[in-house]
């Protein structure tokens, strides 16, 4: 067993530096608990609950019906205080913090989804079309129960993704809770290199609309974008389509509404010692004033949130579908003493309004459900899908609407 004061030396430390870090406030070990504490405010409180884990922590030690493992508690312990902040803020012990930075940046092999955490567990945001989750029939919602032999709920979101990664051909099993069905499915997957889909241009109403889905809201994609809308012409509607767009840069998100936007604030980013920016329109950027609707639903996320939450907030334009995921945050890595470290969200970003997307994501102006096998014909003039409501809907709206 390790010995007791080891055990709570080490405790201390470790709570001590991650409770701390959280409040950003300068820590020394002499200043802390058993070693003398003198703080005021918030710091007391934070020094009074340091107290309640370690007697938690005592009492598991010396009372559990088997001697437990004191790291695997501690690090448990560390893993849900910080994922009770959010999704995104990650305790990483030093051997997974190892991984996460010597993790390769360009041409990882994954099986074709965005995930994140929601309700305790790993959360399909969305899939990309023809990859090897998309042909397994996985779909936004989709509750990844476990990775191999490992629980997503006792994992962070950031080992969670690392897992997911690997080298292409390389296989992975999960168990996949899904919609209406009651028990899992297991799956084995193999992970290949995946890229967003293109993106897709049609016309509508005799040329009279025009359609884009970007799939990404890469640099090349907003710039891919721009010459679409600047060939358009000042009196071509465009309908936006950015439903299940879940990767981008949150710049480029800002800089996509500022296209439909030419004055006031687009977004605004804040954290609590995160200096607050706010992004405003520039007119220099700004590209049509033709009527534009945009499409989202649950797998809309991040910068595709915050353009449609900008359009839908200057009054621009209708957003039709359904409400978004919610995310829009920034991280800090705060690396600790022993190896470990935390990926802490410090700011949040905001629409016009002051909402938190990742809080409250983004509801649409005009809610209408969608069908998950929705394809667009690819016709030289297409009609839209009949079973495809919120296009349907969008269009008509547009229709309406004088350039």
């Amino acid at each position: 067993m390790v010995c007791v004061s080891r055990f709570f030396q080490r405790l201390t430390f470790v709570l001590a530096a991650t409770i701390f870090a959280a409040l950003g406030l300068g820590f020394a070990l002499g200043e802390f608990g058993m070693f003398g504490v003198h703080a005021g405010g918030e710091q007391d409180g934070a020094y009074r609950q340091m107290h309640v884990y370690a007697e938690v922590l005592k009492r598991i030690q010396s009372d559990y019906v088997t001697d437990p493992n004191i790291n695997q508690v501690t690090n448990g312990a560390l893993h849900g205080l910080l994922e009770s902040l959010d999704a995104d803020s990650s305790f990483l012990t030093a051997t997974e913090y190892k991984i996460y930075k010597d993790r390769p940046t360009t041409g990882v092999a994954q099986i074709g989804v965005t995930v994140s955490k929601r309700y305790g567990y790993a959360t399909i945001v969305s899939v990309i079309p023809g990859s090897p989750a998309d042909r397994e029939h996985l779909a936004d919602g989709d509750v990844i129960e476990s990775i191999g032999d490992s629980s997503t709920r006792e994992l962070s979101l950031a080992v969670i993704r690392l897992l997911l990664e690997g080298k292409s051909g390389s296989t992975i099993t999960l168990s996949v809770v899904r919609p209406r069905k009651p028990d899992p499915d297991k799956l084995t997957l193999t992970r290949t290199v995946t890229t967003a889909p293109a993106l897709s241009e049609q016309q509508y109403e005799n040329s009279s609309i025009l359609y884009l889905k970007p799939g990404a809201l890469t640099m090349a994609r907003v710039d891919d974008l721009a010459a679409k809308i600047k060939a358009a012409g000042k009196s071509r509607k465009i309908l936006l389509d950015l439903r299940d767009d879940s990767e981008g840069d949150p710049e480029q998100g800002i800089r996509l509404a500022n296209f439909f936007i030419n004055q006031g604030t687009l977004a605004s980013l804040e954290g609590q010692k995160y200096p607050k920016q706010t992004f405003s329109a520039d007119s220099s950027k700004f590209l049509t004033s033709a009527p534009v609707a945009v499409l989202i639903n649950r797998g809309t996320y991040g910068a595709a949130e915050l353009a449609a939450d900008a359009i839908e907030g200057a009054k621009r334009g209708d957003v039709v579908g359904e409400r978004t995921f919610g995310e829009g945050s920034v991280q800090k890595t705060i690396e600790l003493p022993d190896g470990s470290a935390l990926l802490l969200t410090v700011a949040k970003f905001q629409g016009p309004d002051g909402k938190k997307i990742q809080d409250e994501a983004v509801a649409p102006t005009v809610l209408v459900g969608q069908n998950a096998d929705d394809e667009v014909d690819a016709d030289e003039n297409p009609q839209p899908s009949k079973s495809d409501e919120p296009l349907n809907k969008a269009l008509a709206l547009l229709k309406a609407k004088t350039s």
